[in-house]
Parts: structure tokens; C-alpha cells; sequence
């Protein structure tokens, strides 16, 4: 056992019982959301996370949401306090403003508090990305926003949208004359308020099975648990002062010279403890790339989990092993008002999780993990404009069709359609076929890109192509990319992935490559293609199992020319073309 860490003396059987009673909920949570939500980008791609919090506002059950949205949800619950110090039961407050705990001001977060024998236990947290939240234009990520003012969006600061259990309808009404397709919002905030109250539901059964006092009794123990784990798990690690440099590529006008990042990570053994040191970094920028302390908290955070062991609970008590160190007004850390947080989900968020994750490698062969596709494209671009099929109503909606690659570990290749790092890979694509049901557009084609994957011992995760188009009128696309200029980061003489690009198709065919900041119009016959990329490698490539390298060429993931010059295999083709075997003797020159 670590040292410092007395044990508790808690059954350790009914602690893994309570535990994962907990995770049970939070899926009894998410399940409600997507059995419910009405925009596609909620109830299809899964852009929303459910947390339960304890009454200290510690984050006790987590499930699978995604680490950008439920890392930082006990600053919410905090924020609950602090505006609301006599929170009652039938409360529930809105919250989505990145000022007091919230990630960005598209990501509308529900809070309630749950009672048990008139003590406060829990809080019910759902965080649901909308597919508009009141912008001055048509996204959720507006990299252009010279701050809050001209960003536009709605913002909500702990705002109380259930009292005794009823709606605040002035709240929802203000919603309502401000989003460009109210209904559908509507019907999102009802899907998390829902979702929200089915967790305080349960809860209150899990309390009432157990008691008030040995819940009390278990948070403490589980956390207590999960940071002796934590510490375990660094204390294995080499001592090391890692630092490494990241890059958001040049957005536009408003960020020419894009922005450096620089993480500096100190791994301590003897204290079993990480740091994650941000605030070496540039000032708050005038756009909308700004780090909210969430979103640079949570991202520091999963950079180090996701180089530890696999199976760490993922709750308060281990992260109090990852110390995170922010200063006010950076770019990367709390900013100040009035700039803009527009797109603290990703962009930045992706380069600090990508950027930890690649230096921890730097302790040598089997530790910590490349760098994953960080471009989000117009694969999850955000469209609207008026739908000819019922009478040029407006709308607007994230997309989720497709994603890039996954980052390489030393033991495992990196999966595909991963999207980026900031989701986990947790996001799910949209069904084309429904979308194209919702939405008046046409999808022509979905694919991954053969030969993009970072090589390696193990490869990375493939880049992937989408191609989409408008049906009758024209369609607004808007999306904020980055990973145009490089590619993710191979490690361990892993190579590094292909960037990614935006291309525009005119109806004559020509073709016009965007830039990273994405602001086009698309007329009736023009299409717009986004290549995602894939996820950089880990290990030299000599080094793969020639037979996986069969297997790749066969699936489509690699080609037959790249086997031979990356990987040094020389794969046979039959009569038809497909890849048959290996040519032992040329493989062994090869490699050589």
C-alpha cells in the first residue's frame, strides 16, 4: 500500500458494489438523454456526459462521459453553492457559463441537488452540447470572437430553471427568442432535465438502501481508494521534469501566428504525485480559443490518466494525485473577462491533452501515447440554413459524420473514427440515413483514407474522407480547425500522421482548399470534402509484426508500396490484386 494512506477498514467488496452502482446510474442517465434529445448532436453523436457529484462537490461517478465535460463538473457544483447557498429539493439550476465552472457557453449544463432525510447528498449533473446556443453566427465554436460581446452567445451563470420542481419560464422564454430553432432546443433542455432527475431518483433508492451515514461513510472510501490507486500507479513511474511544445496552427486573420503551447510535467515517485505545470503560456487571446479552467483542469488531467493504468476509478480522489498549475488571464488557464471561451472544448483543449500524453513517452519504450487526430473538420462541422422541404425553416445542427484517428499506445494501434482527444473516442457518428431524413442534405460519400495512419510498431488510428452537399437551397458551413499545417505527433520513432484539409467543390468541379477557420457558403451542386487526420504512431515501423502489416494492406488500412518502404514487408499480391502473404526472404532483406 502506498505510504500515507491508512486503509479505511471499508468492506472492500461492497465499496466495488457501491461503486459501480454509481456508474449504473450515471448510465441510467445517459440513457434517458438519448432516448429523449431532439438535435441529432445530443441524441445520435453523443456530444453530452452525466456525472453524480458528492455533497463536498467531488466527482464521484463519471461512466463513460467524455473527460472535456465531466472533469470539471465539481466546479460546477461549487458554483452551485456559491450562488445559491440555500439550494432546496425540486431546485435545478442552468449553467453553461465558463466564467463559473462550465466548459463553453454552447454546453448547457443542469444541476440538481438530491436530497435524502432533508440532507443534501448528491448533485444530478447533465452536460448537453446544443446545436445553437444564441451565437452571432451559426456555431457553437466561434474562433472568430473577438470576446463575450461579439461571440453573442446566451450565458446562463448558475441560473435556477426549476423551482419546487416547475420550469422558470422567463428563463426558458429568453432561450426561446434568442435560438435560431427553439423547439429543438426546448426539447433538448426537457430531454436533460429529465435525465437529471431519473439520477436523483436513483440516488435517493441507492441512499435509502444504504443509509445516509454509510453513504457518507463509502464516499470517503472510494475516494480515499481511488487516490491510493492513483498514487500506486505514478509512484511506478520514473522520476523526470518532462517539457514539450504543442501547436494550434494560424486561424484567419484574428490568430496569424497561431498559438505555442508549452506543458511542463514533473513525474515524483517519492510523493506519488504528477504536476502539470500550464502557466508558462501566452495571455488571453482576442478569439475565441481561450481555455476555460475546466476544460485546461480536465484536459491536464486526462493527458496523465491516460498514461497510467487503464482501469483507475476516474473520480476526485484520483485526480488529487494530478496537480494542475493555471495562472489567470492565459490563454491555457482562468480567463478573464471578457474574452472568449467559444471553442475551450477542443483546439487548444486537444493540443494540452495531446501534448502531455506525447511527453510522458519521453520516459522511455512502453510509456505514454502519441498524439491523435486534433482536426476537427467539416465531417463535425456545424451547418445551417433554410429547409425547402418544410417551407424555409431554419436550422442548424452539428454534424457527426465522421472523425480521424486515434493515438497508438506501446501495445495496442490506435482506433478509428476516433473524432479527438478532448471526447475519448466516445462520440458516435450520425446515421447518415436519418440525418439525411432531419436535415436537408445529401452525404456522397464516407470512407477511411488507406496509408494516413502514423506508422509504427503500432500505428496510429487511419485519417478519413467525407464528402456532403446541400439538396435544394444553400447551406451554411462553419467549423475551426486545426492540424492543417502538421500532422499528429508520432513517438518512439513512431511516425507522424497526415495533416488533415477542408476542400470545396465547385459545381464545375474545380476544387479550392479552405483554411482552418471555416466560414463558407455552398450552393445547390457544390459539395465541401473534409480529410480527418488519423493518429500519429509509437515505435519504429520496422519493428510491427509483419503479419499485422498483412492484415493492414488486406483491410484497406495500409497500402502494399508503404508496407514495403515504411514497414519493410514485402506483401504478395494474388492474380486480382489483393494482398495473399508475405515474402519471407525479401522481408528478411528488407529488415536487415
Amino acid at each position: 500500500m502506498p505510504k500515507d494512506f491508512p486503509d479505511t477498514g471499508f468492506d472492500p467488496v461492497e465499496l466495488a458494489i457501491m461503486g459501480n452502482r454509481l456508474d449504473a446510474i450515471v448510465r441510467e442517465m445517459t440513457s434517458t438523454v438519448i432516448l429523449t434529445a431532439n438535435s441529432s448532436v445530443i441524441g445520435m453523436a453523443r456530444d453530452f456526459s452525466c456525472s453524480i457529484l458528492s455533497s463536498n462537490h467531488d466527482i464521484i461517478g463519471v461512466a463513460e462521459a467524455l473527460p472535456v465535460h465531466a472533469f470539471g463538473s465539481n466546479l460546477q457544483g461549487q458554483a452551485m453553492e456559491n450562488f445559491h447557498p440555500g439550494f432546496k429539493e425540486g431546485d435545478a439550476f442552468l449553467n453553461n457559463d465558463p466564467y463559473n465552472g462550465n466548459t463553453h457557453a454552447a454546453d448547457h449544463t443542469i444541476l440538481v441537488p438530491v436530497f435524502f432525510e432533508g440532507e443534501h447528498l448528491f448533485t444530478s449533473v447533465v452536460k448537453c452540447h446544443q446545436a445553437d446556443c444564441g451565437n452571432s453566427v451559426p456555431t457553437t465554436y466561434f474562433a472568430a470572437a473577438t470576446d463575450v460581446y461579439n461571440e453573442g452567445a446566451l450565458v446562463f451563470p448558475m441560473v435556477q430553471i426549476q423551482k419546487d420542481f416547475t420550469d422558470n419560464e422567463d428563463i426558458i422564454r429568453m432561450c426561446k427568442a434568442r435560438i435560431r430553432v427553439p423547439d429543438q432546443w426546448y426539447g433538448d433542455l426537457q430531454s436533460a432535465l429529465a435525465a437529471a432527475r431519473t439520477g436523483e431518483r436513483s440516488l435517493k433508492k441507492f441512499a435509502e438502501k444504504f443509509g445516509a451515514e454509510r453513504v457518507k461513510a463509502f464516499v470517503k472510501a472510494w475516494l480515499d481508494y481511488s487516490e491510493r490507486r492513483a498514487a500506486a500507479a505514478i509512484a511506478k513511474l520514473p522520476p523526470a521534469t518532462l517539457e514539450r511544445r504543442g501547436k494550434l496552427d494560424e486561424l484567419g486573420e484574428f490568430l496569424p501566428d497561431g498559438v505555442e503551447i508549452f506543458v511542463k510535467i514533473t513525474i515524483d515517485p517519492a510523493e506519488q504525485r504528477a504536476i502539470v505545470d500550464l502557466r508558462d503560456n501566452l495571455d488571453c487571446v482576442n478569439a475565441g480559443v481561450n481555455l476555460c479552467q475546466a476544460t485546461a483542469t480536465g484536459m491536464a488531467i486526462t493527458g496523465i490518466v491516460n498514461c497510467l493504468e487503464h482501469d483507475l476509478p476516474l473520480n476526485s480522489g484520483t485526480f488529487r494525485r494530478i496537480e494542475v498549475l493555471l495562472r489567470e488571464n492565459c490563454v491555457v488557464g482562468i480567463p478573464k473577462f471578457p474574452h472568449s471561451a467559444s471553442t475551450s472544448t477542443t483546439l487548444l483543449a486537444d493540443v494540452i491533452c495531446n501534448t502531455a500524453q506525447s511527453s510522458i513517452s519521453e520516459l522511455g519504450d512502453g510509456y505514454g501515447l502519441s498524439e491523435s487526430n486534433m482536426f476537427l473538420g467539416v465531417s463535425t462541422g456545424v451547418i445551417s440554413g433554410k429547409d425547402e422541404r418544410v417551407g424555409d425553416e431554419d436550422y442548424v445542427n452539428q454534424l457527426f459524420l465522421m472523425g480521424g484517428g486515434g493515438p497508438a499506445s506501446a501495445t495496442a494501434d490506435g482506433i478509428d473514427t476516433f473524432t479527438v482527444i478532448a471526447g475519448a473516442g466516445l462520440c458516435y457518428r450520425d446515421s447518415v440515413e436519418i440525418s439525411e431524413q432531419r436535415l436537408p442534405l445529401i452525404v456522397k460519400s464516407m470512407k477511411l483514407v488507406p496509408g494516413t495512419a502514423g506508422a509504427g510498431r503500432q500505428r496510429g488510428g487511419v485519417a478519413t474522407r467525407t464528402e456532403f452537399g446541400p439538396r435544394g437551397n444553400e447551406m451554411v458551413v462553419m467549423q475551426v480547425t486545426n492540424g492543417v499545417s502538421t500532422g499528429p505527433r508520432g513517438v518512439q520513432k513512431g511516425h507522424d500522421a497526415y495533416p488533415g484539409a477542408n476542400i470545396k467543390v465547385h459545381a464545375d468541379g474545380t476544387e479550392e482548399v479552405l483554411p482552418g477557420y471555416l466560414h463558407t457558403v455552398l450552393q445547390p451542386g457544390e459539395t465541401i470534402v473534409g480529410f480527418d487526420s488519423g493518429g500519429g504512431g509509437y515505435g519504429d515501423p520496422a519493428c510491427r509484426d509483419p503479419q499485422a502489416v498483412l492484415y493492414d494492406v488486406a483491410e484497406g488500412y495500409e497500402t502494399v508500396e508503404r508496407a514495403r518502404d515504411i514497414y519493410r514487408v514485402a506483401v504478395l499480391l494474388d492474380a486480382e490484386g489483393f494482398a495473399s502473404g508475405i515474402d519471407e526472404a525479401e522481408t528478411a532483406r528488407l529488415r536487415s
